[in-house]
């Protein structure tokens, strides 16, 4: 590591903890200001940061991964997540959750669902799932930072204790990383949060344009098509998905067939299933929903989330595109055929190309820009699960009056739980790939059909939504044990089989008993009170199975209005994914020098954008502030 990245890196660390420090006083007026930033923050700033949250380090070492080896059709695999859900969010919903006016996503359940013993049994279960959710992200965090800076970094940080290995490098890497992180954003709660991820995300976006620029000038057309091939290059699948690497690389091809997704027919079908459900049912209780309930108004809570989309992917897959150059280039030869690299840790290209392959200087811009990566998506976490443990549980049921101060006391005590159980669940992380699949398949499959059902159906209650949650939750932690205790079974055995199922594939279990849970809790309660639907109509008015409700608000005012809009929001949302699919595969194809697909994708971008002006942006502006 040259003096001159080192520097690069340490200016970065004392700029983001001076800033984050400085805005902290700003926090201490309130849970509202804390958590909120008071609701003042601009809407711009806003999607900057939450754009900045969602360019993690672990994710973009994962879809470097992917990239390298399932090339331009590996756009596909990010509908695991599913991130269409940011195009659901921008169409619609952000509308529909900032109209509630109130702090956290489980308190926004009670405007849904009452506040009698069922509201508060849906109300609690989504804290629990947010501060599960969050632990499962901070573990994820973890096991990705640490495996990064390990191979970054030259000191080797083994800590012995007794001759026994008390933390790997690794290990201590990650902890160091997340302790500084974690003092900046309970010092200064949103405000720390907001201020330090805009400057992350300059950060981020300028070392995606060196490096895309690095990896232009320095590999040659020539160089990449002798490594690529037309089928790499292509979107088009059949059902089954046959490697397009040559016979010289033809280890990749078996690395795929290994991988659970070589059905791919079966596998997009799964995230398309999977992709439209997650959308509607809206973002988890997390930093995103915080982000939305941050915003002035209605409209500027919309105008944010059409802007995260519109920043987030290009730079972010110009940095991806340029590192994926330069591994097809100077790694693939080495990985195709070398034992000292494990072939099947895609993980770690990532780093090897930083730590290999990238000029004095531009590294330590990269490697800045990556470490902003990660802390701002882990500030986001810790800055969103703590408002469920405080305002949803503690606040609600242990202590309901008490001065801000002593809230706010108890936030940074919630947060430091927080992220030591985070901490220790990635401990026992196998890789990132394992905490991904298990995050998006599992944990959320347990969080989609309540949250589905509560947008749509009248009569679905809160105990519907607690037992659905429930189920959800109970079925995913099964999957997940089995999953981490499948060596201990025996070969061939109903409990080795079932472990050995992709979670992707495990996710419709989930949904159905999911649903079971919503459906038999539903009908064997009482529907909520038609007091607190009319409320909720009134004042979200979503469009959906909602006509008792609103032939008895039309009965008292006439002027009540349904919502017809389903047809121009799905539409709008199908728009919406081609435009988001065109801005990840522009920079790709440009990347690769494929420039008839770049102008291609070039001016899908252009129409798209130019059809959401007309369908979607005209629309949010005639919004009331």
């Amino acid at each position: 590591m040259n003096l001159i990245d080192v520097s690069i890196i340490a200016l970065y660390i004392v700029l983001t903890l001076g800033i984050g420090i400085w805005v902290s006083k700003r926090a201490s007026q309130g849970l509202d200001s804390y958590f909120l930033g008071g609701k003042s923050i601009k809407w711009y700033y806003l999607g900057l940061s939450n754009g900045s949250g969602m360019f993690d380090v672990s994710g973009t070492a994962w879809m470097v991964g992917i990239l390298f080896l399932y090339g331009a059709k590996s756009f596909m695999f990010m509908w695991m997540w599913p991130i269409w859900n940011q195009i659901f969010i921008m169409i619609f919903l952000a509308a529909w959750i900032r109209k509630s006016d109130i702090m956290t996503g489980s308190e926004w359940i009670l405007t849904r669902f009452g506040d009698d013993r069922a509201g508060r049994a849906s109300h609690l279960i989504v804290a629990i799932f947010a501060v599960i959710a969050s632990i499962g992200f901070i573990a994820y965090f973890f096991e990705g930072v640490g495996k990064f800076l390990t191979i970054i970094l030259p000191w080797d940080l083994t800590f012995v204790f007794n001759n026994s290995v008390v933390f790997t490098s690794d290990q201590s890497y990650a902890l160091g990383i997340i302790f500084l992180t974690t003092i900046y954003t309970i010092k200064g709660g949103m405000f720390s949060v907001v201020a330090t991820e805009v400057l992350q995300y300059i950060i981020m976006v300028v070392a995606g344009i060196l490096i895309a620029v690095y990896a232009f000038v320095t590999v040659s057309d020539v160089e990449i098509s002798n490594i690529i091939s037309a089928e790499w290059k292509n979107i088009f699948f059949d059902s089954e998905l046959n490697g397009s690497w040559s016979a010289k690389y033809a280890a990749f091809n078996n690395l795929i067939d290994a991988q659970g997704y070589k059905m791919f027919g079966a596998f997009i079908g799964m995230s398309l299933f999977k992709g439209f459900f997650a959308s509607i049912a809206g973002p988890t209780p997390s930093y995103d929903m915080q982000r939305i309930l941050s915003t002035r108004s209605v409209k500027e809570a919309a105008y944010m989330s059409g802007f995260t989309n519109l920043i987030l992917f290009i730079p972010r897959y110009l940095l991806i595109g340029g590192v994926v150059i330069l591994a097809l280039v100077y790694l693939a030869p080495t990985m195709a055929t070398s034992t000292d690299l494990s072939l099947a840790d895609l993980e770690v290209i990532l780093p090897k190309v930083i730590n290999n392959h990238v000029p004095v200087g531009i590294k330590g811009l990269l490697l800045a820009g990556l470490l902003a990566a990660f802390m701002s998506t882990f500030s986001a976490f810790v800055n969103s699960s703590p408002a469920y443990i405080v305002n949803d549980i503690y606040k609600k049921y242990f202590k309901p009056s008490a001065t801000s101060q002593h809230y706010i006391r108890v936030s940074h005590v919630a947060s430091f739980v927080v992220v030591i159980l985070g901490v220790v669940m990635g401990f026992f992380a196998d890789s990132i790939n394992s905490i991904t699949l298990w995050i998006t398949s599992a944990l959320y499959g347990g969080y989609v059909a309540a949250n589905f059902l509560k947008w749509i159906w009248w009569r679905f209650n809160g105990w519907g939504y607690f037992w659905g949650m429930t189920s959800g939750l109970i079925i995913a932690t099964l999957q997940f044990l089995l999953d981490k205790n499948s060596g201990n079974f025996e070969t061939g055995s109903t409990l080795y089989n079932i472990a050995q199922i992709p979670a992707i594939y495990v996710f419709p279990v989930i949904f159905i008993v999911s649903l079971l849970g919503s459906f038999l809790g539903t009908y064997l309660t009482p529907a909520t009170n038609m007091e607190t639907l009319k409320s909720f109509y009134k004042n979200v008015r979503p469009w959906g199975f909602w006509k008792p409700v609103y032939k008895a608000l039309h009965a008292e005012d006439k002027d009540i209005t349904k919502n017809t809009d389903f047809s121009m929001d799905m539409l709008n949302c199908i728009i919406g994914i081609i435009w988001q699919s065109s801005m990840i595969l522009l920079p790709i194809y440009f990347m690769i020098r494929d420039y008839p697909k770049t102008w291609v994708a070039f001016a899908v971008f252009i129409l798209t954008s130019a059809i959401l002006k007309f369908t979607w942006l005209d629309k949010v502006k005639k919004y009331k502030d």
